[in-house]
């Protein structure tokens, strides 16, 4: 096992070894060149290692969450993506242990009536099966999806209402007590106690307390960051400050951003006022970034804990995605196995950027 590293090269070490991020490769890959395609160049599955079937049964004492990368293509013109995510979530709930299931937001593509009827209808199927937590994207906010500001259909079709009766909920943002947005909730699964945090696009600097204080009365809990812009596909943190628009689509680039004064946080943001400062983050999750739409850092916080982040976009698959979704199986000793599933195409992705383990940090 190598040891962990944070270095924004890891891409070209990675295609030169099977290991990395403190994670154990669980395939072998050929020599790939070190320069990523140009989203132009891109090509559907020129970087995929295709395999038969689902990914092999899950050990015992395992559990599995799965995560919902931007939906958004589904919502406007491929529902059936979506819906067959969600049919296989609910039909293998039992046999691989499903504990939660998270969506990282850009739930529709225009923030328009049927494209959240869609998505209402497709996490329906997982009601009183598998717990499901969500984010919001930037297509989900303004009319047309152009996220000018911060008004959604999301409290209107996944209302607070319903949501926050469940046994899972733990709450929303202080400051906007009806409205679901920013959220938090609870689960225990594999005898180890979870929060999972949900926040909003760009998050303000206040939902950004509101969340540390969350994560500090659960400082016992491993807590699970899912937002949709944090990370982007060079393996390293949206940063404004330092790279401006030399990374597309950072939070503070949109038009919220210059609404309210700039008002919103990227991923190093989040970093140094959030996640960095706790001694039970484990993982974040975002979506949102196109090209290849992965990108994986292991980061140490000032106290040693080494701090798993994760781009996961299928969105640039063909329709829509394909029904692409990342499994990640948590295991008995703390590790996790991650696997990308399409169960439209019944294949999973045996590349190394799609199948690999990461040791996890035991709370503090």
């Amino acid at each position: 096992m190598n040891p962990p590293f944070s270095d924004p090269t890891r891409r070209h070490f990675l295609r030169r070894s099977v290991l990395g991020l403190g994670a154990v490769g669980l395939c072998s890959a050929a020599e790939k060149p070190a320069a990523k395609p140009k989203i132009a160049r891109f090509k559907h599955y020129d970087d995929a290692v295709l395999a038969k079937g689902a990914p092999p049964a899950i050990a015992e004492g395992s559990f599995t969450i799965v995560v919902l990368p931007d939906t958004q293509r589904y919502a406007k013109d491929n529902p059936e993506g979506f819906l067959a995510q969600t049919a296989w979530i609910a039909k293998n709930r039992e046999s691989r242990n499903i504990a939660c299931a998270l969506h990282l937001g850009d739930i529709t593509d225009n923030n328009l009536p049927e494209q959240w009827e869609l998505a209402q209808r497709a996490m329906s199927r997982l009601d009183g099966a598998v717990p499901y937590f969500m984010a919001l994207g930037n297509h989900d906010y303004s009319e047309g999806g152009v996220c000018a500001d911060r008004t959604t259909r999301y409290n209107e079709y996944f209302p607070l209402s319903t949501h926050g009766t469940l046994p899972t909920f733990g709450g929303v943002y202080d400051k906007e007590p009806d409205r679901f947005e920013n959220s938090f909730h609870l689960f225990t699964a594999g005898g180890r106690d979870f929060l999972v945090l949900s926040l909003e696009f760009g998050p303000r600097k206040d939902v950004v307390r509101w969340a540390n204080e969350v994560v500090s009365r659960h400082h016992d809990r491993a807590a699970i960051l899912i937002t949709h812009a944090y990370m982007y596909f060079d393996d390293t943190r949206y940063d404004w400050a330092e790279k401006g628009r030399g990374q597309t689509w950072n939070p503070h680039s949109y038009k919220v951003a210059a609404a309210t004064g700039d008002d919103v946080s990227d991923g190093e943001e989040l970093w140094r006022n959030l996640v960095s400062q706790h001694p039970n983050f484990i993982l974040t999750l975002n979506g949102h970034v196109l090209e290849d739409g992965l990108g994986r850092l292991s980061s140490e916080a000032d106290d040693g804990r080494r701090i798993h982040q994760m781009l996961v976009n299928f969105q640039m698959r063909p329709n829509g995605g394909d029904s692409w979704m990342r499994l990640l199986e948590i295991k008995a000793d703390g590790s996790a196995d991650v696997c990308d599933y399409s169960p439209q195409l019944d294949q999973h992705n045996t590349a190394p950027e799609n199948r690999f383990r990461l040791s996890l940090a035991p709370v503090a």
